[in-house]
């Protein structure tokens, strides 16, 4: 038989309980989690803006403390917020939606070992999970809004059952929303069947459907393999996502016409990193640092990124698929301009 574990009697006569064996306190474990969640949501921001000045000075030492000296932290925050709270808020999503999923299946399996989502997800409090989803709402692209709607189902645990005591009366208000879904979405199905966007029906079709029936709990033999293949899986996503996002240009990109004689201008296709009384730096596209005396700036014009322009022509009442709904908003107060000659002419 094996003998109880020893205790030095400290807690006992501080008039605390006695600690449990081996160390493994539940609070403790908790606070490790809760440590863990807030360091990766604190950090990973502030990483990803000092990945971004290094990628955007090409990897040049002085280059990069040239983008350090001259953009400030709200710059880089507000690049961050307009550029990669997409990609945030979908990681903060998948871990409160798998979370809840592996939590409540977990629940019925005692002493099962919560996985790592469902500890974060038991540490959140509910109004930052709304905030999460909040914020996906309005930086979400619309092509994938409805994938929120399996995500929230799951995050809360929301069910049919919990809709009416009455099986015909839960019939009736699904049968509604999901009209209320289609009637809102018909122009826009109808014109990805004529366009042939199978992938764009899919995206549109299925999510409210898996909503019906995403909640867990799910079977005790397919848990542990499956939270390790999720949590991995939410990872590798959302490094392969933070590739483009590291990528993207923290300056906004123009072109500068430069008189370089008295009768000849070069353009010149780069970023606007400081602008004095003596010079215009510019951190071209093709490379290299340009100082460009600010007399001899004779016009410039900014110029959209690939990335900004459309691929779909498809529009969900007004909104381009491919906009987010504070994109579309934003649309409508001020719609996009012509692009200007210059852009097309040395892009």
């Amino acid at each position: 038989m094996t003998a109880p574990a020893a205790t030095d009697g400290s807690d006992v006569d501080a008039g605390l309980p006695p600690r449990p064996a081996g160390g493994r306190d539940p609070d403790a474990r908790q606070a490790r989690a809760s440590q863990s969640f807030w360091a990766v949501v604190v950090a990973v921001p502030a990483v990803f803006s000092v990945l971004r000045l290094g990628v955007e000075a090409g990897g040049e030492l002085q280059t990069t403390l040239l983008l350090v000296a001259n953009v400030g932290p709200v710059n880089l925050l507000a690049g961050f917020l307009t550029t990669a709270a997409r990609l945030l808020a979908t990681g903060l999503v998948a871990v409160f939606a798998l979370g809840a999923v592996l939590g409540v299946s977990v629940d019925r399996l005692p002493g099962y070992r919560r996985p790592l989502f469902a500890r974060w997800a038991d540490l959140t409090p509910t109004w930052f999970v709304l905030a999460s989803f909040l914020l996906a709402l309005v930086t979400w692209q619309i092509l994938y809004l409805p994938l929120l709607l399996p995500a929230f189902a799951a995050a809360f645990q929301l069910r049919p059952e919990q809709l009416h005591e009455l099986a015909v009366a839960r019939v009736l208000i699904v049968a509604a929303l999901l009209g209320g879904y289609l009637f809102l979405l018909a122009p826009t199905l109808l014109d990805a069947w004529r366009q042939g966007e199978l992938l764009v029906m899919a995206l549109f079709g299925v999510p409210p459907v898996l909503a019906l029936s995403i909640a867990g709990p799910l079977p005790g033999a397919v848990i542990r393999p499956l939270a390790s293949v999720t949590e991995a899986a939410v990872l590798a996503m959302l490094v392969w996502a933070a590739l483009p996002v590291i990528s993207t240009p923290v300056l906004p990109l123009t072109v500068t016409t430069v008189q370089t004689a008295p009768n000849a201008t070069e353009d010149v296709r780069g970023h606007v990193v400081v602008v004095d009384d003596v010079n215009m730096v510019l951190l071209q596209e093709q490379g290299g640092v340009r100082y460009v005396p600010t007399d001899q700036v004779k016009a410039q014009v900014l110029c959209p990124s690939e990335e900004e322009l459309p691929r779909h022509r498809l529009r969900v009442r007004d909104f381009h698929v491919e906009d987010s709904l504070l994109e579309g908003l934003g649309r409508r107060v001020r719609p996009v301009h012509r692009v200007d000659a210059a852009c097309r002419a040395t892009g």
